[in-house]
């Protein structure tokens, strides 16, 4: 393994095999942005993971209902009928 001490980061040397379509539009897109092809390979990756991290609404809405059920909880059955009364009256 060969580790390299930038400006900024430590960053370690790997390999990885490449579509020869994807090698192409690397390399298009660092041609374009004036930028070598491992930059752009870092950042795609590095805000490919960032996406991937990101807990969409949904998902996180459907932890804390599985959460609620795994606790025994239970919230009104007939919310859309009463949702006035739960919301405005005391």
């Amino acid at each position: 393994m060969l580790v390299f001490r930038g400006s900024r980061k430590l960053m370690i040397r790997t390999q990885v095999y490449l579509t020869e379509p994807l090698y192409k539009s690397i390399n298009q897109l660092a041609d374009k942005e004036n930028k070598p092809a491992a930059r752009v390979v870092r950042e795609l990756l590095e805000a490919g993971l960032e996406k991937k991290k990101a807990v969409s609404a949904k998902e996180a809405f459907m932890e804390i209902v599985r959460i609620g059920k795994k606790a025994g909880l239970r919230g009104p059955t007939d919310l859309s009928v009463s949702i006035d009364k739960i919301l405005y009256e005391d």
